[in-house]
């Protein structure tokens, strides 16, 4: 037992999975790391036993000549960890814990999320609503979803798309408004925890962001969407909050051009831990709603 205790775990685990799938690439996508954290992964193994495993051929990875004991042991030895892992944390796998902010999660995610668990019937999915940055390392949540400018140290992250703002109200005040310039005689509603401004939306030309009018204030986004709706002045809504409505004719943009405020939206995961199932299957089902909706690079939607 001694020895093992210099032995990579996650360089037994790279080796194992780069020799049942036959590639680092495909190694890298089951783990959840990169191809090249797979060779580094396996090329310490090799380095601490003092054996070459694998052999490069243009096919992918094969094993070398004297590893087939090995390889074989090794799979057996995972698929006895993984059962034993089943037997002691069998609920607590198939809970997926994501922590995101309240509007993100009322606005986007929650009328999105019934295409995961009906695809998923045996995950268990729990959002923790919370402005508060998490930190998945302590094991409290799987993945958390921010907004903001990255890159983030000590994590695992991944871009998912920008964060675009664009101005919304009701259809009546919408029909007075031809050019920006037209802003100075309607009321503005203000976010007073935004994390943008008109700053980012207007450009040479239109009328300063300081000399917009004065018009309700709410330190909460979907309450200055909400306001919008109701005609009370104009809003400079980001893409999460709005889309939905605008699709619905709830609300217009009387100027449909999406601006990018320079932050974007960040899938957050533990450092140096490869992804479970459910955490693996998450992900992609994000990544395909992202895409599929054309989030951060659709048009503003017309109704």
């Amino acid at each position: 037992m001694d020895n093992l205790s210099r032995i990579p775990l996650n360089g037994l685990r790279a080796a194992e999975a780069v020799h049942r799938l036959g590639s680092l690439s495909a190694a890298g996508k089951e783990l959840g790391v990169s191809p090249g954290a797979v060779s580094q992964q396996v090329a310490r193994l090799e380095e601490t036993l003092g054996l070459r495993l694998f052999l490069r051929r243009p096919g992918g990875m094969i094993a070398a000549e004297g590893t087939a004991d090995l390889f074989r042991l090794l799979g057996q030895g995972f698929d006895r960890l993984s059962a034993a892992v089943d037997l002691t944390r069998k609920d607590r796998q198939s809970m997926l814990t994501v922590s995101c902010a309240p509007i993100f999660a009322a606005r986007w995610l929650i009328w999105r999320l019934r295409g995961f668990t009906r695809a998923n019937p045996d995950i268990r999915i729990r959002i923790d609503s919370d402005t508060a940055l998490i930190d998945p390392n302590d094991g409290t949540a799987d993945f958390a979803i921010r907004i903001g400018n990255g890159p983030y140290e000590g994590v695992e992250v991944e871009r998912l798309f920008p964060q675009r703002i664009v101005p919304v109200c009701h259809a009546d005040i919408a029909a007075t408004l031809h050019s920006p310039a037209d802003l100075l005689n309607v009321p503005i509603i203000r976010d007073t925890r935004s994390n943008y401004g008109w700053q980012h939306w207007l450009r040479p030309g239109d009328p300063p962001a300081d000399r917009l009018p004065e018009g309700p204030e709410f330190s909460e986004g979907t309450l200055c969407l909400d306001s919008a709706m109701t005609g009370a002045g104009v809003f400079l809504s980001f893409e999460t909050l709005c889309v939905d409505s605008l699709k619905r004719g709830q609300i217009v943009a009387p100027f449909p051009v999406w601006r990018n405020t320079g932050a974007s939206y960040w899938l957050i995961s533990a450092q140096d831990r490869s992804l479970t199932l459910p955490q693996r299957r998450f992900r992609q089902w994000l990544k395909a709603a992202i895409e599929e909706e054309g989030m951060g690079v659709a048009p503003v939607p017309t109704g």
